[in-house]
């Protein structure tokens, strides 16, 4: 049984800016791209920095995590 969750925009906000902190985007960067992401407001919206700032963080995040995925599979097996 799938059940919906109300998550806070400030429970979100934390979610996003640990997950980012966790996999080397830095600090301030991620607290800005996360309270960008919690906000959920369409790109349409968005100012062209806050685009470029999340774009950043996401693609640091995303090369960081399969880097970290790939490492790991290494030691595992």
């Amino acid at each position: 049984m799938q059940q919906n969750f109300l998550i806070s925009v400030e429970e979100k906000e934390k979610i996003f800016h640990t997950e980012l902190v966790k996999y080397g985007v830095g600090y301030e960067q991620a607290r800005k791209a996360a309270q960008i992401l919690a906000c959920s407001q369409p790109d349409e919206l968005l100012s062209q920095q806050d685009r470029q700032t999340v774009i950043q963080a996401c693609n640091k995040w995303s090369a960081e995590r399969k880097r970290y995925k790939r490492i790991t599979s290494v030691i595992d097996s």
